[in-house]
This record gives structure tokens, C-alpha cells and sequence, in this order.
């Protein structure tokens, strides 16, 4: 039998993997709550215009959603607390910004919001790993 190689041990282990996540989880969180922090805490209106704009319906309401969904998705996030609903949320916020906001964009001005978009994804499949709240009040794990 062949041995396995040190890099292929290395990746395995769970702790890897864990790290991982946690790294994703808290670059995702981190940059949503630095892009929802202007909108929570500053230019809501100006956003809520943007949002009429693109033709949502009530634009006031859909901002809010978006702004928290970045900001308190992010907070979540963080700290690894309902983290498959939170990525979800930025999921959606990020598809919108990517194929709808930036619909008729190059892809430039939307890959960003596509980056970020993956990343969601990807913590929606993995969970929130072993080093997250979700993980200590709910006993859930990379696994579940």
C-alpha cells in the first residue's frame, strides 16, 4: 500500500477543515457587515432610491432587508450563529446585487458580488464548522 503524503494527511483532518470555514466565515461576515454598516448606519434613503430604481416594489422595505441581511448576516456569520439561514440571506442579497443591480455591467463590476455569493454558498453546504456558536448552543457541526 502506498503511504499517504504528508500534504494529503494535512488536508484531512478535521481541524483543516474547520479552519477553513472559519476562515471563510469570518471574511464573508466581515466584509457584509463592512458593506451594510453605510447603509444601516448611514445613506438608508439614498439605497432605498436605488433600490426604486431597479423596479422593486415597497424599495423601503427591500432595503432594509438588504442593509440587515448584509450587516446582521455578517454579525452572524462572525460568530458562526444560525450560520446556514445567515448565508443563505447574503446568498440572496448577493445574487441580487450580482444579476440584477449589476445585470447589465461588465462582469467587473459584479465579481464581488458573485465572489461573495459562492463563498454563502459554500458555507450553506459545509455549516458552520466546529468553531462556531451554532456549534456550542446547539450542538450543530461542519456535518449537520
Amino acid at each position: 500500500m502506498k503511504k499517504e503524503s504528508k500534504l494529503a494527511t494535512f488536508l484531512s483532518r478535521s481541524w483543516s477543515r474547520d479552519s477553513a470555514i472559519l476562515l471563510l466565515r469570518l471574511w464573508l461576515g466581515s466584509m457584509m457587515m463592512y458593506h451594510g454598516w453605510g447603509k444601516v448606519f448611514g445613506n438608508i434613503e439614498g439605497f432605498a432610491k436605488a433600490v426604486d430604481e431597479l423596479g422593486f416594489p415597497m424599495p423601503e422595505f427591500f432595503a432594509w432587508a438588504a442593509a440587515l441581511s448584509e450587516f446582521g448576516g455578517g454579525i452572524l456569520l462572525v460568530f458562526g450563529l444560525f450560520t446556514r439561514p445567515a448565508a443563505f440571506l447574503v446568498a440572496f442579497t448577493m445574487f441580487v446585487a450580482a444579476f440584477v443591480h449589476h445585470l447589465d455591467d461588465p462582469f467587473g463590476k459584479k465579481e464581488m458580488a458573485i465572489t461573495y455569493l459562492v463563498i454563502a454558498i459554500a458555507l450553506m453546504i459545509a455549516g458552520p464548522g466546529k468553531t462556531a456558536l451554532d456549534r456550542i448552543l446547539f450542538g450543530r457541526s461542519s456535518s449537520h
